[in-house]
């Protein structure tokens, strides 16, 4: 008989086996406690949480950097029974009033009934007239008031909201994904499984709390099921990313993860280093955020090599919030495999043929793995829905235990996300003997020519053009004469000098790579791409900028 799980049964297990700890790190200094200790601390806070008033049904929203206290306000509000409410940070502080209108048109479309807030975060998001309430964190954990003892424990039924958790908006307005107890603990259950973790394994991790991977794929499998957890902050990793490789090396970490960019970082950081450190305990390098670039993960793996870094720690996956965070995994210690295939077959017939390596006119993509356990993975026609063979390019869609509930408060789109059981995810794909590769969004898809161009594949080689940004590059379509699409190219750089030449340049690697010339590729100032509180790019906002005249130009 299956036994239906709840976020807080299992906190409260690993509470009891008090075998596993967390460490939160703070730049270069570290502290450790037992997750004993951490689940008394929020059986403290939630007994506040509960004086006023916060119980099931009570949806509480949290804003603030990675901190103790707030990972502390997590658990609580979960012990609770109130559902989480994830609230983005900027990704820049230029873009401080933007942030506050979409904090407050989240906090509202959240229904939430109380905000817990960092104190510094305090002054610049101010309650206004119909707003909820809003406590600041240290008053949560002020010494003053209920303790641990007058928590009391509440019945939560497996099927309760527990986290609603909004989309990125790389495409489109963000949604709050609604998340219940029973389906995180069934896909947790299924990435632990198919990830090979026990307690033996340390999870080092800086991603934001307020994104899935961060909260739902690092923080909760320590916290409610196995392994240990190093908690750090994005901002520390960003502002020096060997701290990412310190402490995965002074801690022992087996396991981590970060999009492609974080990586590129790392990288650099690693081949510039003269520090001692120790790699080879690595198991898990988990990269699912977005299309995994080979190369990047490549330069990184050769650059902690001279650490003891094994190659077969690479774990490109595919995760969404829609189906809790792990949708494939593949199989742990095995190297990065890709499959090299001839680009103009795939880009018009929709056909993944497989050529030899460095073949003209071939394109290599990542190998995602397999459907964690609980889940099941089908391409379908994106027009028809009719399911597609090995090697044709379609929509990839999911079934399985631990889908969403749907989108809060927006049953339209709820309803175009589940259709007769299977979430539509909205990603172009196909699949080789049964293990996933994605080929990129379909709301993102340029067709230039009878063609079917993929934004990252531009994004990719414009990001290689020295004088570029890497990793602030959008390349998206827009209507021209006749309906036809044309490409254009909007991407950073510090260059003041030679743009002409440095545009010229772009141009050259674009028609060179895909075989088609941007119609425009226009250079703007560093910073100024949009981009969503994850790091991902916005190419609808880009687009929108574009054509609205609103670009920094440089």
């Amino acid at each position: 008989m299956t036994v239906r799980e709840t976020l807080v049964s299992r906190i409260e297990q690993v509470a009891e086996r008090n075998t596993q700890k967390v460490t939160f790190v703070n730049g270069d200094d570290g502290e450790t406690l037992s997750m004993a200790q951490l689940h008394l601390e929020a059986r403290t806070y939630a007994a506040r949480l509960q004086a006023l008033g916060v119980g099931p049904g009570s949806h509480v929203a949290l804003l603030g950097p990675t901190t103790r206290s707030l990972v502390t306000a997590i658990q609580a509000v979960w012990l609770t029974g109130a559902a989480l409410v994830t609230m983005p940070l900027p990704m820049r502080m230029g873009a401080i009033e933007q942030f506050i209108e979409q904090t407050r048109n989240r906090i509202r479309r959240s229904d939430s009934s109380l905000v817990l807030i960092d104190p510094e975060l305090a002054p610049f998001v101010l309650p206004e007239e119909g707003d909820p309430p809003f406590l600041a964190l240290d008053e949560l954990a002020a010494p003053a008031g209920a303790g641990p003892a007058d928590f009391r424990r509440v019945d939560i039924d497996p099927s309760s909201l527990a986290i609603l958790q909004f989309t990125s908006g790389s495409t489109s307005e963000p949604k709050g994904v609604m998340l219940s107890h029973e389906g995180i603990c069934n896909n947790l259950t299924g990435a632990v499984a198919a990830a090979a973790i026990t307690d033996d394994d340390v999870i080092v991790s800086w991603l934001p709390l307020y994104h899935d991977m961060g909260l739902v794929g690092l923080l909760c499998i320590p916290l409610t099921l196995a392994g240990s957890l190093v908690q750090g902050a994005p901002q520390d990793f960003l502002a020096r990313p060997i701290r990412w490789m310190r402490w995965i090396s002074e801690y022992r970490g087996t396991g981590t993860a970060g999009p492609n960019f974080a990586y590129a970082l790392a990288a650099r950081a690693l081949r510039r280093t003269d520090e001692e450190l120790e790699l080879s305990q690595v198991r898990i390098l988990l990269n699912g955020a977005e299309p995994v670039d080979p190369s990047a993960f490549a330069r990184f793996i050769e650059a902690g090599s001279r650490f003891g870094l094994r190659a077969d720690t690479a774990f490109p996956a595919f995760g969404m919030a829609e189906v809790c965070i792990a949708g494939t995994f593949p199989e742990p210690g095995i190297e990065l495999r890709t499959d090299v295939v001839d680009r103009a077959r795939l880009e018009v017939d929709r056909v993944a043929e497989p050529v030899p390596e460095g073949t003209e006119g071939a394109v290599e993509l990542v190998l995602l793995g397999r459907a964690v356990p609980g889940l099941e993975i089908r391409i379908v026609d994106p027009d028809s829905g009719a399911p597609l063979g090995d090697r044709l390019v379609g929509e990839l869609t999911i079934s399985g235990n631990s889908l969403t509930r749907g989108y809060y408060g927006q049953p339209e789109a709820t309803a175009e996300l589940i259709r007769d059981g299977w979430l539509h995810t909205g990603d172009l794909a196909y699949t080789v003997d049964g293990q996933l590769v994605v080929c990129g969004r379909i709301k993102d898809l340029m067709i230039v020519g009878g063609r079917n161009v993929y934004p990252q594949d531009v994004e990719k080689v414009v990001g290689e053009v020295e004088g570029i940004r890497t990793g602030n590059v959008v390349a998206f379509g827009v209507e021209g004469r006749h309906g036809a699409q044309n490409i254009i190219v909007v991407a950073e750089t510090r260059e003041s000098g030679h743009l002409d030449e440095l545009v010229r340049r772009v141009v050259a690697a674009v028609t060179e790579s895909v075989g088609i010339p941007p119609k425009e590729v226009v250079l703007v100032e560093p910073g100024t791409v949009p981009k969503t509180s994850s790091g991902k790019l916005q190419r609808s906002a880009c687009r929108q900028q574009y054509q609205g005249g609103e670009l920094a130009r440089v």
